[in-house]
């Protein structure tokens, strides 16, 4: 599947009206089955679905899979996961049925302290320069083939400094945009997740857990998603536009050429 489906449409300017052909994303309820039980049901886009497992899957703390298939059914598709059985014990233990649509990432969870779960603190290290920050996002938007085709996908990439932009994974679902990048870079060497989106809290989350140090977005991030970024020691580069960008923890690993002015006004 290649994500888009043509579909009829009317367009109309200045009063006129013309049939035309429009490319939309598709999305489908995906389900995330684990040794033969289904953990969720997420809205998503019909590519990189094996991809979207193995990501998915590390970004809940569950490792790796064994094995995967994905099997199409005529409302849907499964992505059948096989764990060792010592993580499928664990994971038979805090079982939720999850309901997903495209624009949240915490559907299911039992109770209000699993929004705000412990994190590992990344130990991953990398540093980047201001101009390599806007080469990240230059090239991620280059990068959105599936997003040029429709204009209704997020993105995200990873970037590498002397490698450049080397994965990029597109949803309808920015979460699922990033476990699809997650899942297909795996067990790679330090980088920063870039991203076209906002940054909220299980942005940071999934990042934390696959162990990435950078996050570099096009939109800004939550309160919490700083506080957590804080916390997990992850660098937070947001609003990043052009050459411009803001950087809310750890910028050490963000060469620049001057420190910000102490008590500076609020940016509006």
């Amino acid at each position: 599947m290649n994500g888009a489906r043509a579909t009829p449409a009317h367009v109309v300017s200045n009063g006129r009206a013309r049939e035309a052909s429009r490319a939309l994303p598709e999305e489908v309820p995906v389900a995330l089955v684990y040794n033969g039980t289904t953990q969720a049901v997420m809205m998503a886009t019909p590519c990189d679905l094996e991809d979207f497992g193995r990501g998915f899957t590390r970004t809940e703390g569950l490792g790796e899979v064994d094995s995967l298939e994905v099997v199409t059914h005529p409302k849907g598709i499964e992505v059948q996961m096989w764990l060792p059985d010592d993580r499928a014990e664990a994971l038979a233990a805090r079982r939720r049925a999850m309901a997903g649509p495209v624009g949240c990432g915490l559907c299911g969870i039992d109770s209000l302290e699993q929004a705000e779960r412990d994190l590992p603190r990344v130990t991953r290290d990398v540093v980047l320069t201001a101009a390599q920050v806007a080469e990240a996002m230059t090239a991620l938007r280059a990068g959105q083939h599936l997003h040029d085709r429709t204009r209704a996908v997020h993105g995200a990439g990873f970037y590498q400094p002397g490698v450049g932009l080397g994965t990029v994974r597109e949803d309808v679902g920015r979460h699922n945009a990033l476990d699809k990048m997650i899942g297909a870079v795996g067990v790679a060497d330090a980088g920063a997740a870039v991203l076209t989106s906002r940054v909220s809290v299980e942005m940071v989350q999934k990042c934390a857990m696959a162990d990435i140090p950078v996050i570099l977005a096009v939109s800004a991030p939550t309160t919490l998603a700083v506080k957590t970024a804080e916390a997990a020691n992850i660098t937070l580069a947001a609003l990043a536009r052009d050459h411009t960008f803001e950087l809310f923890t750890h910028p050490s690993r963000i060469e620049t050429l001057t420190t910000p002015a102490k008590d500076a006004p609020d940016v509006a």
